[in-house]
């Protein structure tokens, strides 16, 4: 009967086993161009993803702007820092402010898929996020590895495991790809998350 329960328990040991929690890392990633797309059309963007710990920075960029969302998951407190040009803008918002920011999220469906793809050496599921307002994510996570944190992007804070690839479409038909090019487990700097002191002007949220 021991021999017995212990099969029956093994492949989920297998599973816990082989994902691994991950509290320090960078993970970069860039938009993909559509094919056919005119030159020139589309700004090519970049992202990069830090975590370390209960801190977490994702930065956004592209050649006319920069938008940094910086969290404390200990504390709850976001800021965001938004830079066009010479004009910089600072956002400080609560844990509430943050969950009502992102309540377009809220009841979205996860929809497994039965598509796999290989991403940088992580094999990856598929998966469709949909929102209540029509718009749809499809994503591609490994469940290799899980972030220690989780709502940095708020729209997979309930994905098993780590998102290395998506496509969003909004209810306008409006696209946009991400896919990860690099992950480095390097120890990251705490001054990616220091909060400027001056600078900035501040915008209240809201």
């Amino acid at each position: 009967m021991k021999f017995l329960i212990f099969l029956l328990l093994m492949p989920i040991a297998t599973v816990f086993s082989q994902q691994r929690t991950v509290a320090e890392c960078t993970i970069y990633y860039d938009n993909v161009i559509p094919a056919g797309a005119e030159k020139g059309t589309t700004e090519v963007i970049h992202k990069t993803v830090y975590i370390k710990g209960n801190n977490s920075r994702v930065n956004v960029s592209s050649p006319s702007y920069q938008i940094s969302t910086i969290i404390d998951q200990s504390t709850g407190k976001v800021v965001v820092l938004r830079s066009f040009g010479n004009n910089k803008y600072m956002t400080v918002l609560t844990k509430a402010q943050w969950v009502e920011a992102n309540k377009k999220f809220e009841g979205m469906k996860f929809i497994p898929l039965n598509d796999t793809k290989s991403i940088l050496g992580y094999n990856c599921k598929n998966a469709q996020l949909l929102l209540k307002d029509s718009s749809v994510y499809n994503i591609y996570y490994t469940t290799a590895i899980v972030p220690s944190v989780k709502d940095f992007e708020y729209e997979f804070k309930d994905v098993p495991g780590f998102v290395l690839e998506y496509e969003a479409t909004d209810n306008n038909g409006n696209k946009i790809h991400f896919l990860a090019n690099k992950i480095s487990f390097d120890p990251v700097l705490l001054s990616e998350f220091e909060i400027p002191t001056k600078g900035y002007r501040i915008i209240n949220w809201k």
